[in-house]
């Protein structure tokens, strides 16, 4: 016995519904996307007035040298330093932001369900706006680095990456080390990604979604510093978060970006699993 084929308009295609330009247009067109790209674009700027004003942007501790004392001595290290400033808390917020905001907002603007008849088939519509928010999400990531080079550079040289152990990288390498850094942190929050994308298909609320998502990974922060948890702390993506700080030796070390990238990966692809999981059978009524 054969299947028959469902019926369809002629020339309807299921995989060319939403094309990934006009989500992109609609996303990039946002005004909080402006609002994400000026924080960002403002902050190296921030700091170079904080580090004037201030003196000494470092300081020492029990003779020990971090990251921040250097970060004047180039523009290389300038870059580094705005991205581990960043890396904690800011930088996640645009991530939440993007991925969080895409399906909540069309719930919310009770557009959804128009969308879905239009028809644009449920996985395709969830696959489209994960993509656009996470090409949005490591643009954010791209954009500070990039911003903080060139002031930085503007403002204290071009010159060697001077490194907290010691040593330092010349200008080519230490441009290649950052763009390590920038994937690395770029991985290490698609579970943020991953879970506000989750929580955004479960609710009508925009800023639940990403609220939501934000604050579980401060939760997961302030987990991981809880030392009595002992070994349960390498679960937590929050762990390895700083795990870059060891592409800024001497000697290139993977290890900790390894394991940091394989738990931030598994989360999201369990989290991602849900959020289609649960919206394919959802009642849509908004």
């Amino acid at each position: 016995m054969t299947a028959t084929p469902a019926a369809r308009a002629p020339g309807y295609r299921p995989r060319r519904t939403l094309p990934l330009r006009v989500e992109a247009r609609r996303q990039l067109r946002r005004r909080r996307t402006l609002v994400v790209a000026a924080i960002l674009t403002l902050l190296p700027f921030v700091l170079v007035v904080a580090f004037a004003v201030g003196g000494d942007p470092g300081g020492r501790n029990n003779g020990r040298i971090t990251l921040m004392d250097g970060a004047t001595a180039s523009g290389a290290n300038f870059a580094a330093t705005a991205v581990f400033v960043s890396a904690g808390f800011l930088l996640v917020v645009p991530v939440a932001l993007f991925c969080g905001d895409t399906v909540a907002s069309e719930a919310s603007w009770a557009s959804l369900r128009y969308l879905l008849a239009a028809p644009v088939p449920r996985a395709r519509l969830l696959l489209s706006k994960l993509t656009v928010g996470l090409v949005f999400s490591a643009a954010a990531m791209l954009l500070l680095p990039l911003v903080a080079l060139g002031v930085g550079t503007a403002a204290y040289g071009w010159g060697p990456l001077q490194l907290p152990t010691g040593g330092a990288l010349p200008a080519g390498e230490a441009v290649a080390r950052l763009a390590v850094v920038t994937g690395y942190v770029f991985v290490s929050q698609l579970v943020t990604a991953a879970l506000a994308f989750w929580l955004s298909t479960v609710t009508d609320a925009p800023l639940g979604a990403v609220g939501g998502a934000v604050g579980l990974t401060i939760v997961g922060n302030v987990l991981d510093q809880v030392t009595a948890l002992g070994s349960w702390r390498e679960a937590l993506p929050a762990h390895w978060q700083f795990s870059w700080v060891d592409a800024l030796q001497p000697r290139l070390e993977w290890s900790g970006m390894i394991q940091g990238a394989a738990v931030s990966v598994s989360a999201a692809l369990v989290l991602c699993a849900l959020a289609f999981r649960g919206f394919g059978r959802k009642d849509v009524v908004s």
